[in-house]
């Protein structure tokens, strides 16, 4: 990546024919490579990008929505903001979680339930106990997926499942019996 952006190559050229129109840095958000992401930062990729698959919203909605929390955190501590009440849950920014909740405006019922559901796929016990205690329902689901706040809090993030697919393309057995 560095070699391709010190030869021109644009940090945010858009693909073509998809449906949608990521830029790099969305790709390495929502595949959570966080070196890319960093390299392409570095190179000047707008962190506030519209285009993702999730959407067609930020490099910060794919990293979050696709559990890629190194590269969500990187985002963040590069300058991404924090304006939605579902990236502030995800990523445990209880401080933050707060502010959006109250407003103005205040948040809603659904809100409120995305962003519990949110937490718990971020593991994020103390954000999801204060939405608990500010009314999100405990088995809300979001209409985007059929997976319970309880369901999602033990699957695997992206980078898990990444290690977990390739070593069982390796053979490695899973030693459970």
């Amino acid at each position: 990546m560095r070699l391709l952006l010190a030869a021109g190559a644009d940090p945010d050229a858009r693909v073509t024919g998809a449906g949608h129109a990521e830029t790099p840095l969305h790709w390495a958000a929502s595949s959570d490579d966080a070196d890319v992401a960093e390299v392409l930062i570095d190179g000047g990729a707008d962190l506030a990008a519209t285009g993702a698959s999730i959407a067609g919203g930020t490099p910060l909605d794919d990293a979050v929505g696709y559990g890629c929390w190194h590269t969500a955190r990187l985002l963040v501590a590069r300058g991404a903001p924090v304006e939605k009440l579902w990236h502030a849950a995800a990523l445990g920014l209880a401080g933050r979680v707060e502010e959006l909740v109250d407003g103005p405006p205040a948040a809603t019922q659904a809100q409120l339930d995305e962003a519990f559901w949110q937490a718990c796929h971020g593991g994020q016990r103390r954000v999801a106990e204060l939405l608990l205690a500010r009314g999100a329902r405990l088995d809300a689901v979001p209409g985007y997926t059929d997976r319970t706040p309880l369901a999602i809090a033990g699957a695997l993030d992206t980078r898990r499942e990444s290690l977990v697919t390739w070593l069982r393309d390796q053979g490695a057995g899973s030693g459970d019996g």
